[in-house]
């Protein structure tokens, strides 16, 4: 306890006390070691100034509700999102919060996942670079992250009991490469373990997660705090790397810990690293309330807000140009969203808004002299509502419109934290209404709002023009006015796929699961790694969003490294209007030894706002770490040495131009046991040497199989080494063939 100045004047007691909290939002103060604030959430600060709860439930202090993390990540621009952390660090300060909860970087496993809206995306490696960004502009105004839900928290269902049941290989590459991004090149304060069981474990009680990768692997050097309500054995947790329970303030813990290092059962030493985590963190707070500075930034942010949500706005359809809207045509806007906006998830993370934008109102504003008619045209929560005679009216507007705009999405009874959604379906009162409304007025646009991927099949075979924003926060309302109307050209791009129906889903027979186990059967194969390899048809690919310009690529060259491969490709804007193109890179090892998807997402740039004619060239490195797959063999990360297929393009599926590259692969030794296959030793140099000695009695014993149409060798490859005594191998050739090939 002597690294920290005057830690090591404080009681058993008080060490134990240092790692439970004072009430539901703060840490103790004990000696030298200050109290900390924390409090929710990844898009907007949640300060709650009289009663307390996780759940969103009691009021809190306006702030700034930024696009969560299912729109923000359609941006797929790291200095975008690392200027919203930026600016929800300056709210965190100036509301006395010292440690922000987020982001969450689950993986989007299954569309109906009830926490969805609150992570990034299906792909590792977009979700640590952007994950990576956001806590980079938080922790740069002195506030503190809390990378969460750590990990494989990718469910509601039976949340605080079910095991998240997963084999090594998707462990590591899909559900813990983006922790490990962030942790290595941001440096979190905080990591939160989840509620969920791995593999039986529970998260908080999880020592191979919380000591062996996070510290031992990655180097993480915060405090691990719980999610709220996550520990059932304080002392089990302690041991395996927990350092602050949260929330506190009955004293139960400590008198728990106190009790099992009486009794033997826990190490002080473990107490003392805990204390010292806490210590360390309120250090680092302390630093950071030291550049305070209350400067009022509610109209600054909201239009940052505002600039941040129409870069997330993804254009999916856009038969005839029918957008942006040419001014003076008369339209009818209709749904209750465009008066009720829907813009933020529903649970922990609710954010009171300092203010909120009003899409019909933007409308108007931007439509000038133009006639543009409401009518609410469904009902999502009023049971009451007569929502025939609502269509009708709608219908009848649209027919003395010259276009309509209907706004379409899930209510935030239908998507929430806390729950999973059941099926991907948008509520049938809103398919009829589109159906109605496009058979009186084809030039129908459709606006998307919703925190879960829905099935889109009925909208894009009725409309020809669809938006889809996700949830785009407090400001969401005009962005999307300024998409409407061409003020902004969108350049959000699908962070998830929108599959044709549900039953095409990776997890679709593994989802929720059931007796607090699921199984997550689908491996490596989640999301588009899952349709692209299986060739199979989806609505809307990976990666997806359109443009009211276009773009061509040219001049791909790649260079490998020991850093990795260097990737350089032209960009041309090749239309008429200034816009942006988000550049996709992905990689495949043709003839890889090793299971591996079609295809997986390597690197990611987002060019300048190029006008009409103009070229960039993107130059972007895919790091070596990030081609490496997980060996289970020897229990580590693997560079395969081949020739890679790398494509650049605009999504999964519109790869424009592709070219190989070598690279240099990894020694790789397998160890050589009585159970290791003849196969596996004959592909070891040193056992394969040894072979020649051995098989000198089999191949009396085997005859000429050639007689009978058989490849021989082929047919006993997989025989293990053991098992080859029985035709004829000296079993003391065996064993001086595992001598010779030992480490």
């Amino acid at each position: 306890m002597t690294s920290k100045p005057g830690l090591a004047d404080l009681t058993p007691e008080q060490r134990a006390a240092l790692g439970s909290g004072a009430d539901f939002w703060t840490t103790k103060a004990i000696g030298p070691v200050a109290s900390v604030t924390m409090t929710d959430g990844p898009h907007g600060v949640r300060r709650q100034a009289g009663a307390t709860d996780h759940l969103g439930l009691a009021e809190s202090l306006p702030a700034t509700c930024f696009p969560p993390a299912v729109g923000l990540a359609q941006s797929w621009d790291t200095e975008l999102v690392r200027r919203v952390g930026a600016a929800l660090g300056r709210e965190a300060r100036a509301l006395g919060v010292d440690v922000l909860l987020g982001p969450g970087v689950n993986i989007k496993r299954d569309p109906r996942g009830g926490r969805n809206f609150e992570y990034y995306s299906e792909d590792p490696l977009l979700t640590g670079l952007l994950g990576a960004a956001w806590v980079t502009g938080l922790q740069s105004t002195g506030v503190g992250a809390s990378l969460k839900h750590f990990a494989a928290n990718n469910a509601e269902h039976d949340r605080m009991r079910s095991s998240s049941d997963v084999d090594p290989r998707p462990l590591r590459e899909i559900y813990l490469r983006g922790f490990a991004h962030i942790v290595r090149t941001a440096r979190p304060w905080t990591v939160m373990c989840s509620y969920n069981r791995i593999n039986g474990v529970p998260a908080a009680q999880n020592r191979r997660l919380l000591t062996d990768v996070l510290r031992g692997e990655w180097g993480f050097d915060g405090a691990v705090v719980s999610d709220w309500g996550a520990v059932a054995d304080r002392p089990a947790a302690v041991t395996a790397g927990l350092d602050l329970e949260m929330p506190g303030g009955s004293g139960v813990s400590d008198a728990q810990v106190m009790a099992a290092m009486a009794a033997g059962t826990l190490d002080p030493a473990d107490v003392d690293r805990a204390a010292r985590n806490v210590a360390t963190l309120a250090a680092r707070v302390a630093a950071g309330r030291a550049r305070a500075h209350n400067v009022d930034t509610t109209d600054d942010h909201h239009r940052l807000a505002r600039e941040v949500a129409a870069r997330c706005v993804v254009l999916l359809r856009n038969d005839r140009g029918l957008l942006p809207l040419t001014p003076g045509r008369s339209l009818a806007v209709i749904g209750e969203f465009a008066t009720q906006p829907r813009y933020q998830g529903g649970g922990s993370s609710h954010v009171n808004p300092t203010r909120l934008d009003v899409p019909l109102d933007e409308i108007r504003a931007l439509a000038g002299s133009a006639t543009v008619s409401y009518c609410r045209g469904f009902a999502t929560d009023d049971t009451d509502a007569d929502n025939d005679a609502l269509r009708a009216e709608a219908v009848a507007a649209a027919a003395n419109a010259d276009v309509a705009v209907l706004f379409l999405g899930l209510a935030a009874t239908q998507e929430s934290e806390g729950f999973d959604r059941e099926h991907l379906e948008l509520p049938a009162e809103q398919l009829d209404l589109l159906d109605a409304v496009v058979r009186v007025r084809p030039d129908t646009v459709v606006v998307l709002a919703h925190g879960g991927v829905v099935r889109l099949g009925p909208v894009a075979a009725s409309a020809p023009a669809i938006l889809d924003g996700g949830l785009l926060g407090q400001a969401g309302g005009g962005a999307l006015a300024d998409v409407l109307f061409g003020v902004v050209n969108p350049s959000g791009r699908l962070a998830e796929t929108v599959p044709v129906r549900l039953q095409d889903t990776p997890a679709y027979l593994n989802f929720p699961g059931e007796n607090s186990h699921v199984r997550y059967g689908e491996g490596l194969y989640v999301g588009y790694r899952w349709y692209d390899s299986r060739e199979m048809d989806v609505c809307y690919p990976f990666g997806h969003g359109l443009s009211y310009t276009t773009f061509d690529y040219s001049d791909l060259t790649l260079t490998a490294s020991e850093a990795g491969i260097t990737v350089r490709v032209g960009v041309t804007n090749t239309g008429s209007r200034r816009g942006r193109e988000v550049v996709q890179v992905y990689t495949a090892l043709p003839g890889s030894s090793v299971t591996r998807p079609a295809r997986e997402l390597k690197g990611v740039a987002v060019t300048a706002e190029l006008e009409p004619g103009a070229r960039e060239e993107i130059s972007m490195l895919l790091r070596r770490d990030d081609l490496a797959y997980w060996e289970t063999r020897v229990d580590r990360w693997i560079v395969e040495g081949g020739a890679y297929r790398v494509w650049a393009g605009a999504s999964s599926r519109d790869l424009r131009v592709s070219g190989l590259v070598d690279v240099a692969g990894d020694e790789l030794r397998i160890p050589i046991t009585a159970e290791s296959t003849l196969g596996e030793a004959l592909a070891d140099p040193r056992a394969a040497a040894a072979l020649a000695d051995v098989f000198g009695g089999m191949s009396e014993s085997m005859g000429d199989a050639s007689a009978l149409g058989v490849d021989m060798m082929r047919m006993i490859a997989s025989i293990p080494l053991n098992r080859l005594t029985g035709f004829g191998v000296d079993p003391q050739k065996l064993d001086a063939l595992l001598a010779a090939t030992g480490d």
